[in-house]
């Protein structure tokens, strides 16, 4: 199964559901950030859209759009072990392992190691604008 994570990841999974020959399903979870100033600095996590397929026994393959610290697939893959799933791995279109917070994420499979600056394009924004372009791109700071 895989498991986009809205919204930048949709192309992405697009692009990889059709180019698996093997069968699956699809499905989607969103989760946002909130709280860090009020926290102290310590972010929370909720979700706004969860699954609505089961992921009991099945193998999922979390589908991210980038992974920086680390931070949400860290969440997002202990609530799903909470759900007993067979085996869980993820893949990431962009990575930045340099920005790690978190050890031991199960990122299998990686497009491209990227530097430290913002994507649009290909499902990634800004502020919800350029998503819709064909290709990512890289936003110079003028823009």
């Amino acid at each position: 199964m895989l498991v986009g994570s809205l919204k930048a990841s949709f192309v992405f999974l697009a692009d990889l559901s059709r180019a698996l020959a093997i069968p699956h399903a699809l499905d989607f979870i969103e989760l946002a950030g909130y709280g860090s100033a009020q926290m102290g600095g310590h972010e929370q996590i909720r979700v706004l859209k969860d699954l609505d397929v089961a992921i009991r026994d099945r193998d999922v393959l979390v589908v991210e759009d980038v992974v920086d610290t680390g931070l949400t697939l860290n969440y997002l893959v202990r609530t799903f072990q909470l759900r007993r799933p067979r085996s869980i791995a993820a893949v990431s279109l962009l990575d930045r392992p340099y920005r790690r917070l978190v050890d031991d994420l199960p990122v299998r499979y990686v497009g491209f190691v990227v530097p430290d600056e913002l994507f649009v394009g290909y499902g990634f924004d800004l502020d919800e604008r350029w998503r819709q372009l064909p290709d990512l791109r890289l936003l110079h700071p003028s823009a």
